[in-house]
């Protein structure tokens, strides 16, 4: 008997639960936001690869290729650029090694990637006016950093609350109701605007990096709010 009391109880328990959160009035709706963040850290990626020095006398065919330029040489002049640019050797750092087949050259060339750590974006205009480009196959820019950018990640979050909140408020009071308190936040994934991606070696104009200059993050905020009368 203990055992039915018990058995009818819980499934009146269930009813009723299943009952309050069919009649839950609520509005759920989306907030967002942007931040701009000035970049005070880049990463300029350079990809070298060795190669063969009759490719640019204008005259020879790829089977003529014998002349190949090391990686290593290649690489001492890059730091040699670097290090005139200001650039501590530090601020280096290889990224990835490999080797590739080039068919014409019917040999394995061995490329490096490097990324530099810079502060400002006038040393890639520097660097670009000064490098030997015959060893380089492609430079662009990477990810960009800022010191403070939890800061603005908080920021960007709360900003996307308050617009939902927002949001919010004006469509209950349009119903002629109130806004009660938040059931549910959902962080949804955030996008980064980035500009885009520079890729082989580009004009040193000033210019060509202004998209750079500054990062824009996108938050997107999902909020259900109670709504009461």
């Amino acid at each position: 008997m203990k055992t039915r009391a018990l058995a009818l109880v819980i499934s009146l328990l269930a009813t009723f639960s299943l009952q309050a959160q069919t009649n839950e009035r609520y509005i759920e709706v989306t907030g967002t936001s942007e931040i701009e963040i000035v970049p005070d850290k880049i990463h300029y990626l350079i990809e070298i690869r060795e190669y063969f020095e009759e490719e640019f006398d204008g005259k020879s065919k790829p089977e003529e290729y014998r002349t190949k330029v090391p990686l290593p040489k290649i690489e001492q002049g890059l730091r040699k650029v670097l290090a005139e640019t200001g650039i501590p050797q530090n601020a280096i750092r290889t990224q990835e090694v490999g080797d590739y087949w080039r068919q014409q050259g019917q040999d394995f060339l061995v490329s490096k990637q490097l990324d530099i750590t810079l502060t400002d974006f006038n040393q890639i205009n520097e660097i670009v006016s000064r490098i030997d480009t015959k060893g380089v196959h492609n430079m662009r820019i990477g990810e960009l950093e800022n010191k403070d950018m939890l800061a603005y990640h908080q920021k960007g979050k709360i900003e996307a609350l308050k617009a939902a909140q927002k949001k919010a408020v004006y469509l209950v009071e349009a119903l002629g109701k109130r806004l009660g308190g938040v059931i549910r936040i959902v962080e949804q994934e955030s996008g980064n605007a980035f500009p885009f991606a520079q890729s082989n070696v580009l004009s040193s104009d000033a210019a060509s990096f202004d998209n750079f200059r500054t990062i824009k993050k996108n938050y997107s905020m999902q909020v259900r709010f109670e709504i009461t009368d």
